[in-house]
């Protein structure tokens, strides 16, 4: 089988292939322009979605050496997402399979990073724990099989990645902010600044906007950002960085003592950071558990995840049609009403 996968849900435009199983093509546009307005203009990320997609594709056929003819499925990003940025790629998407009569699969952005794992030579196991952190949602997940997937906490406000974006900001970092705040905590004191994790009635769920006021109100009773030296600076994020990672590790502790899994997997944007890597890492040794975190080229928004995750349903069973519709937010009761 012949995957083309699209990927179009913020700024990067991605196309890849997967061929008899394995990847051939991963390319990806990235839109680095929007650093100059301080995060992501959706109407301009759609123009350049717009500009790049059709060429990428036929970059990404040339580099697999096939044509649009011997494409077996074609799967896109349907949501959650900017919606003037999916509709670009799923509209291409579906007019590909219309016009070559091959079969169409919708995916979901979020089930893309929870597979991601699957394009590592080492694979996460079934049943998996799946810890999804990204700029826009933080999710525990209970991974039975590849249609069987249960959310088990949440965030109930900002999403991880976007407390370090966030974060970055107040410090004068710029955007994108995580490999910002990561490269300045390599020189910060960890043990200068106690901020807040937080502490909520369900157990498994997370929150972030306290921390991120935090940061705010620590930068505040300084003076302003115009008071902070490089060394303090490198101190908060360190700190920052350290209170983040703990909120979102204390809660795959809980969830290793209430279920039963063979391996963990860490997904999404912020699983390229190197310090909730190593405590993970730390977690599934105490635990006697693998640990799958992929390269980094699949952490961040990518095709390749969008094209197996579409084999994968593919393959099971489940099919979709031309007339699905694009969906900007992520169903709240998504991993409870799903293949099961």
């Amino acid at each position: 089988m012949i995957v083309l996968g699209i990927e179009s849900s913020c700024d990067e435009t991605s196309v890849a292939v997967i061929k008899n199983n394995i990847l051939s093509a991963n390319l990806v546009s990235s839109q680095d322009f929007h650093k100059n307005y301080g995060g992501v203009v959706p109407e301009l990320s759609s123009r350049a979605h717009l500009q790049i997609i059709n060429p990428l594709t036929k970059e990404a056929l040339k580099k697999s050496d096939i044509e649009l003819k011997d494409i077996d499925l074609i799967a896109a990003t349907a949501g959650p997402g900017l919606i003037g940025a999916l509709l670009v790629g799923l509209t291409y998407a579906k007019g590909l399979a219309l016009g070559l009569n091959k079969p169409f699969i919708g995916v979901n952005h979020i089930e893309g990073h929870i597979f991601s794992g699957f394009l590592m030579q080492q694979k996460p196991e079934f049943p998996f724990l799946c810890l999804v952190v990204s700029g826009g949602h933080t999710l525990l997940l209970l991974v039975k099989d590849f249609t069987e997937i249960y959310k088990l906490g949440n965030t109930v406000d900002d999403a991880v990645g976007e407390s370090f974006d966030k974060a970055a900001k107040l410090l004068g970092f710029g955007y994108p902010g995580g490999p910002k705040i990561q490269s300045a905590a390599q020189f910060g004191d960890v043990n200068k600044i106690n901020f807040p994790v937080a502490e909520l009635k369900d157990k498994l769920n997370f929150s972030f906007s306290g921390l991120k006021t935090a940061v705010l109100r620590y930068v505040q009773a300084q003076g302003g950002i115009d008071k902070l030296t490089e060394e303090h600076k490198n101190d908060i994020a360190a700190c920052f960085q350290s209170a983040a990672v703990n909120a979102l590790t204390k809660n795959v502790k809980r969830a290793l003592e209430k279920y039963e899994v063979k391996s963990i997997s860490v997904v999404g944007g912020v699983a390229a950071n190197n310090h909730l890597k190593s405590e993970m890492k730390k977690i599934a040794e105490k635990n006697k558990k693998s640990l799958i975190v992929p390269d980094i080229q699949f952490c961040g928004d990518n095709a390749a995840m969008i094209a197996f995750r579409g084999k994968s349903l593919y393959e099971n069973g489940i099919r979709d049609t031309l007339s699905s519709k694009p969906f900007p937010a992520l169903n709240e009761n998504h991993f409870l009403e799903m293949y099961s």
